[in-house]
């Protein structure tokens, strides 16, 4: 990787690590951390789906070990990374990617997250029971991140990101 792809990775986890601490919501049973969507949708798409897990990943392990987040960072944020990264590479287009987001994070990783939270958490919880809160955070977040690339795709110098 080059120094600046790297750079803008860690920029990356550093925002989605400030961005949940600042901007949340009441969703259901959980909170709903919208910027760490928004990122996954934005590094899928400036990196691919490999950095992209890379900046959910370390997002989540500094959440975990600053106690801002639980262990179900992981499954969520690293999954809806992937595959908002790969339906990206295969259309080129921004609304695959956040639907990616949607689905990797919303329906995937809620229903891998019961036995997780089960057997890592210590937690018991029905098969659809996290589904509301990581469907509302995922939808807004990805939202965000569309919003936010459009944003940067139309400014498109040699100055910004690329």
């Amino acid at each position: 990787m080059k120094t600046k792809q790297l750079m803008l990775m860690a920029m990356f986890v550093a925002i989605a690590v400030a961005g949940s601490t600042f901007v949340w919501f009441p969703a259901g049973v959980a909170r709903a951390y919208p910027i760490q969507h928004a990122i996954n949708v934005m590094a899928a798409v400036l990196f691919g789906p490999v950095p992209a897990v890379l900046i959910a990943f370390l997002t989540g392990a500094v959440r975990v070990l600053t106690g801002t987040g639980s262990l179900l960072a992981f499954p969520g944020g690293m999954i809806g990374a992937f595959l908002a990264g790969i339906l990206y590479m295969v259309s080129g287009r921004l609304w695959p990617a956040a639907v990616g987001e949607i689905i990797g994070t919303g329906i995937i990783a809620s229903l891998i997250a019961v036995p997780y939270a089960r057997i890592l958490m210590g937690t018991e919880a029905a098969a659809l029971f996290f589904m509301p809160a990581f469907l509302v955070s995922s939808v807004s977040g990805a939202f965000i991140g569309v919003l936010l690339m459009s944003k940067i795709m139309k400014v498109k110098t040699n100055h910004v990101l690329f």
